[in-house]
């Protein structure tokens, strides 16, 4: 009967009047019409609920802008009177660049179709409704569909463009915007995710100004320096109140954002693929079909936006099995012997990793290559052989020793082992590129540069993605392996062409979709020098992503609060680190820097359990006890931002469960302070009229709903780098 009622409320989810289209969410509408007279799809609203379609603002037509340029408009193209940037833009046999296209018809259905060769949201017709708008340009045969998706429940449009060549002659692609639509005159901020290696996703908030607004990544990847995600909002917009549109392109590689304000006021939204790494062919009877880009619309905040995106990517994003169940708590090799061991030494630390009591022990980088062996990073990678000398006997006896060790106070649990691995690269030191040299990303006429002593491979090439796909299954095959770290480590340089780019993420979604699906019960996690690559495209494939190489708590607390604003924090890999940290010097406690890390979905360690001192050994059952408690509520909850590193001395965020019933507070003081007094920590999505009993080191008692997020709970910090830990538990 419940599947029945959500079928029947999704029905309406998207309506046609004619060619007058409305997209209705539980709380927010998406408009857009025909005009009769030109056939062009106009935008007419995106935001809170409304139902009538409202004649647009009158434009002074009297100068050069005229026309197209004083219409708000879905799927601008290039050429006919609009001076703003184009959605598409198309090169044509004949070396023009002019389209017109014109609506044709419409389908409406429910559910939502896959995109072939693309990641994407998925749902049923109880989640998801679709409408497919077909255009098409009748001076060049060109066809174009637009297709937009409407999750109701997560006020939520996921939408992806398919242009077919109906025409005699090769065209080309050379831009392209998944989401594009254009808003009245608001006046507007842009929040974006900006930084570098170690220093990931940090929040920047800007106007909107006249002109261009926007940034792109070139390193071929979504990259560290820009995610693919940003949100528009009014100054007067908060975390908990206030507009927010939010935007995130399912995709793994370059990208771009434009927000464009026009002299008239009008704002326009353009997320795709970075145009120079673009430039697609497109052969007579051949489609192309653009990644999906996602917008949702909140009115409650930043706080209600980042919700949406976490729960829809949680349920209609993320395939593994692993996405809805807690994650083992974790051992990673690198942190605490580099590339120097053997087996024997990874033996030993497998079983410090089980007398420790966590549940899995992870090897990472250096454990293979044979003629070119992998004892530093300038040799081995694309030889995916164990290295004879380090496991003389391969990898299966040594997994099974390793996994013969019981891990403490599990009751009998067996150790679970993972591996790393890079497959996507390349050294020149190595069997496979002095055999395949071509198989690199090249241009013949200029030298190849390396960095970190690594080519990238052209994943572009049949062949070259058949033979990562042989390898890794060689290797996931060869031992009881549980968990793998999929690594890249450089961007693209002296790409053979434009197009070379777009293939290359066809082609790794081909392999990374091959081995997922052979190996359901692995469970990955993507890495790209830390968090290079922490994107939608790549969550569809696997459930969690390594957040940063920088694991100094302190920088950590910003890099997972800023990835928040669109990811949830399930899919964020955390660990504890060893003291003083080997990026920043830093020396912090090890509770502040488990509570840190136990905001994520994956918890571990990234040291060597013999270097611990007494305190931080003794720490760590307490530490564990934690985790068992806070991984379901962070894995299923709700995540709130209270206040953020950039913006207080003392940060906190909050986790909710599924049901209400239970939460936790992560709080932090980074500086001690004689004065002033830490302001209160007013909490989020409490229950104005229940009563909840609070748990923490300076606070213990039973209070309202409404008295804990208006007054607030005052906490007690000492020192540097003080953290606490606050219980919520709904009476």
């Amino acid at each position: 009967m419940a599947a029945l009622a959500r079928a029947a409320a999704n029905s309406s989810a998207i309506t046609a009047t004619g060619t007058n289209f409305t997209l209705t969410g539980d709380s927010m509408s998406y408009l857009f019409h025909v005009d009769p007279s030109t056939l062009e799809l106009i935008s007419d609203h995106f935001g809170g609920p409304t139902d009538d379609f409202i004649p647009p603002a009158y434009i002074n037509p009297s100068g050069w802008s005229d026309g197209l340029t004083n219409v708000r408009r879905e799927f601008p193209d290039v050429g006919r009177s609009d001076f703003r940037l184009p959605a598409i833009h198309i090169l044509h046999s004949g070396g023009d660049t002019v389209s017109e296209f014109n609506y044709q018809n419409h389908e409406i259905s429910a559910g939502k179709p896959g995109l072939d060769g693309l990641p994407a949201t998925y749902g049923g017709e109880g989640d998801v409704t679709t409408l497919r708008v077909h255009l098409y340009d009748n001076y060049s045969d060109v066809a174009a569909v637009l297709s937009y998706s409407i999750f109701p429940k997560y006020n939520a449009i996921a939408r992806s463009f398919q242009i077919s060549n109906n025409g005699s002659n090769e065209i080309s692609i050379e831009r392209g915007a998944s989401f594009s639509t254009d808003l009245p005159n608001l006046d507007l901020e842009l929040i974006e995710l900006q930084g570098d290696w170690a220093h990931e996703r940090n929040r920047v908030r800007r106007k909107v100004q006249y002109g261009e607004t926007g940034f792109r990544s070139t390193e071929g990847y979504s990259s560290h320096v820009f995610n693919p995600f940003f949100a528009l909002v009014p100054p007067s917009t908060t975390e908990s109140s206030g507009e927010a549109w939010g935007f995130n392109l399912v995709y793994t590689g370059s990208h771009a954002t434009n927000v464009e304000r026009f002299s008239h006021g009008y704002v326009r939204v353009l997320m795709g693929m970075n145009p120079l790494h673009f430039s697609w062919p497109l052969q007579p009877g051949e489609t192309f079909t653009s990644p999906e880009a996602i917008a949702v619309y909140s009115s409650e905040g930043l706080n209600g936006m980042s919700q949406s995106f976490h729960d829809l990517y949680r349920n209609h994003l993320s395939r593994s099995d692993y996405t809805a169940q807690t994650r083992p708590i974790l051992l990673n090799s690198w942190e605490g012997l580099g590339f120097d061991y053997n087996q024997t030494t990874m033996e030993h630390l497998a079983d410090e990793t089980a007398g420790l009591g966590l549940s899995l022990f992870v090897m990472d980088d250096g454990w293979f290559g044979d003629e070119y062996p992998r004892t530093s990073d300038d040799a081995g990678l694309g030889d995916w052989t164990p290295n004879p000398d380090r496991f003389p006997n391969g990898l299966r006896p040594y997994v099974a020793n390793v996994e013969n060790q019981t891990v403490a106070q599990s009751g009998g649990q067996d150790l679970k082992f993972g591996i790393w691995v890079e497959p996507e690269m390349v050294n020149p030191n190595s069997t496979l590129y002095h055999t395949h040299p071509d198989w690199v990303l090249h241009d013949r006429r200029y030298p190849r540069t390396l960095t970190r002593n690594q080519l990238v491979l052209n994943l572009g090439l049949p062949e070259v993605q058949d033979y990562v796909i042989a390898a890794m299954t060689n290797i996931f095959s060869s031992a009881s392996i549980d968990y793998v770290k999929w690594d890249n480590n450089r961007g693209m340089h002296e790409l053979p062409s434009p197009a070379a780019a777009h293939a290359y993420m066809l082609g790794i979604y081909r392999v990374i979709d091959n081995l997922t699906t052979t190996f359901p019960s692995i469970l990955f996690e993507g890495c790209a020098s830390g968090g290079g690559r922490f994107d939608p495209g790549l969550l569809y494939y696997w459930p969690q992503h390594w957040t940063s190489d920088n694991t100094d708590a302190a920088d950590r607390l910003n890099i997972q609060i800023g990835t928040s604003y669109a990811y949830p924090p399930s899919a964020m890999g955390c660990h504890v680190s060893a003291i003083p940290n080997g990026n920043t010097g830093r020396n912090i406690s090890i509770t502040y820097r488990a509570h840190v890390a136990l905001m994520c979905g994956s918890f571990g360690f990234e040291l060597n359990p013999s270097e611990l001192s007494s305190e931080e050994r003794d720490a760590i059952p307490g530490i564990l006890e934690a985790h068992s408690v806070i991984n379901p509520i962070v894995i299923y909850g709700s995540f709130y931002r209270i206040a953020e590193p950039q913006n207080s001395n003392w940060p906190a965020v909050q986790v909710m469960s599924e049901d209400g019933g239970t939460g936790v507070v992560f709080a932090f003081q980074q500086k001690a302070a004689i004065k002033p007094a830490p302001p209160p920590l007013r909490l989020l999505g409490l229950e104005t009229e229940a009563r909840y009993l609070v748990n923490s080191d300076s606070l213990n008692g039973t209070y309202s709903g409404k008295s804990l997020m208006n007054g607030g709970i005052n906490l007690y910090f000492e020192g540097d780098y003080d953290s606490q830990l606050v219980y919520l538990h709904r009476q």
